[in-house]
This record gives structure tokens, sequence and C-alpha cells, in this order.
């Protein structure tokens, strides 16, 4: 159903609005540290099946539940040394937990698509930690995109795709990291890395004083998980050193090219820079072609978005 978005400023009156609109069932997207977030209170089934209509995700593909406190996400999950150890480092934050449900825990089943576990994190942005905290409970929010499309890093893009489908956006400018969270599964017997993502894997390892597993891929167990996702509407093709045919370059480092994501090699500004480089190069509706990335730091969440960026469709 069609209805008109609103555009809410990030000053006191825009939280408030959010955070009523919120408490009333509607969807509401407004940024993070990462990237923006499609947000709903996860304990309403009605608004988070909305989350799934708006942005056409397949309903076993888990939400990231986001809270702004670790004290209140321990009312919903079975805490561990691990998880206090990685709370600790990295909350507030781009890292998010997978955790077991508790018994009575109150969240949507459709949160978790079903499984005995949920994806948590506390945000580092303060407007979100600010809307999260009058809000006063767990918002459910993916990344604020038609599902399988580039993630939004500006509430333009939010507008882009989801315009008329949800009922307002806080408008706080461009997101600082641009990349989702790193996801680490602690329901196993080791802390299992789920996927790449704003905090780097060395870092992760560094705290936990020993490396991290790595996920089969078999199964769905947390979001950003599916094989083609964050994609533009053309198509990608990964270590290319020229543009071919009709193909525009997005480039790393010193080279020619039609956009560069850092010219100086910098991964952390190639991070910020990527899916608002994709969506501009997107818009001119030619096949894009990417120059390398390196595979360490924040170049392991940049490679793993390009490569479900380019996977078959």
């Amino acid at each position: 159903m069609s209805q008109e978005t609103t555009i809410l400023q990030p000053d006191a009156a825009g939280i408030s609005q959010a955070a009523a609109l919120l408490a009333q069932g509607h969807l509401v997207a407004f940024p993070t540290e990462t990237v923006y977030g499609l947000g709903a209170d996860a304990r309403n089934g009605r608004a988070v099946a909305a989350i799934y209509e708006a942005k056409g995700r397949p309903s076993f593909n888990p939400l990231i539940v986001h809270l702004h406190n670790t004290d209140v996400i321990q009312t919903y999950v079975q805490w561990s040394d691990a998880a206090e150890i990685l709370a600790s480092a990295f909350w507030p934050g781009p890292l998010t937990l997978v955790l077991p449900l508790k018994e009575g825990h109150g969240l949507s089943g459709l949160v978790t698509a079903g499984l005995d576990t949920v994806a948590l994190r506390v945000p580092a942005h303060a407007l979100a930690r600010k809307l999260l905290a009058e809000f006063g409970g767990p918002v459910a929010a993916p990344s604020a995109n038609p599902s399988g499309r580039i993630s939004a890093t500006t509430a333009a893009h939010v507008l882009s795709g989801l315009g008329g489908r949800i009922a307002a956006v806080v408008d706080d400018g461009p997101c600082p990291v641009g990349l989702e969270s790193t996801i680490v599964g602690l329901q196993g017997a080791k802390p299992t890395l789920l996927r790449a993502g704003g905090l780097p894997q060395e870092a992760i390892e560094a705290a936990l004083g020993h490396p991290l597993d790595l996920a089969n891929g078999a199964d769905i167990t947390a979001p950003g998980q599916l094989a083609s996702h964050y994609a533009p509407g053309a198509s990608v093709r990964l270590n290319a050193a020229q543009a071919n045919g009709d193909e525009v370059l997005l480039g790393f480092g010193p080279m020619a090219c039609d956009l560069n994501l850092s010219e100086t090699a910098d991964l952390v500004e190639a991070a910020a820079n990527l899916f608002e480089f994709l969506h501009q190069l997107d818009a001119l509706k030619r096949p894009i072609a990417v120059a390398p990335i390196p595979a360490h730091g924040l170049g392991r969440a940049i490679n793993d978005r390009l490569q479900r960026a380019a996977a078959p469709r």
C-alpha cells in the first residue's frame, strides 16, 4: 500500500515523532554508523511483517535487533563470557552478536526467521541511540533498501528505494562507516564469523585472544548471508584492471577510473564510499567493473559485498 514517506529532522522533535511512529507499529528508517536501518518494533509481528513486505525480503532471512545498551540486551538472550568480552570491547559499535534466545523473550518469531537465536547490536550513532532510548524497546532494523539491492547510506538512498512504502526517514546525513556490521555467532562451541563488516576480523580476534571460526555458508543463520545481495541493477565484474566495452570502472588506489573508492588506497575511506559510489554508477545503467581490493582489514568486508553484488541472480 502506497503512503507518504515523511522526512524527519535529526532533532528532538524528529526523534520523538520517529519513536511515536515505531510505537504505533509503523516503519521508520534511521541512520546508524554502518548504514540506514529500516526500523520496526521487534515485538510487534505485524510491524515486522511490514519490513519484509516493504523490502521484498525473504522470510527465511533473519533481522538484527537494535537496543540502546548491553544491560537491556541481556534480558533477551543467554549471555556468555565471549559475549561479555566482545560487548565490552566493541559496543556501542559496528558489531552484531548472534546468541541463544531466553525463554519468554517476547520478540516476534519473524525477527529470528524461526531460529532459536537472535542477532543483536548496540549502535554507536548518536541519533540512533537517542531514538532507541526514547522508544524504549527492541527495534528490528535491516538495511533500508529493497532486498538484495545496494544498501542505503543516505536518506536519499532510502527514499529512492523505499519512498512510498514506509512512514518516515530521519535524515542525519551520510553514515560514517558505510558497511553493515560484522556478525559473530556465539551460539556454538567457538565464536564464528558469520559476516564480515565494519569491524575488522583482526580486531575481534585480538580481543578474544584466538582466531574466529569461519561460517561454512550452508545455512542462513544471520542477516547478509544470501549469495546474491547488495546488488546494483547492472552486472558487476570484479578484479578488473580496466573497463571493457561499455563498462564503467570503480577504482581503488592510484588509477584511471570513473569513480575511485580511495585514491590513496585507504580501506576505511573505501568502505565509507562503497555503497554511495555503487548507487552513482548504477544510475548510469551501464555494466560496472571493479578494481581489485586487498583482502585484509575492512577489505574483507568490501570484497564480501562486491562478491555478493556480482553473484548470479
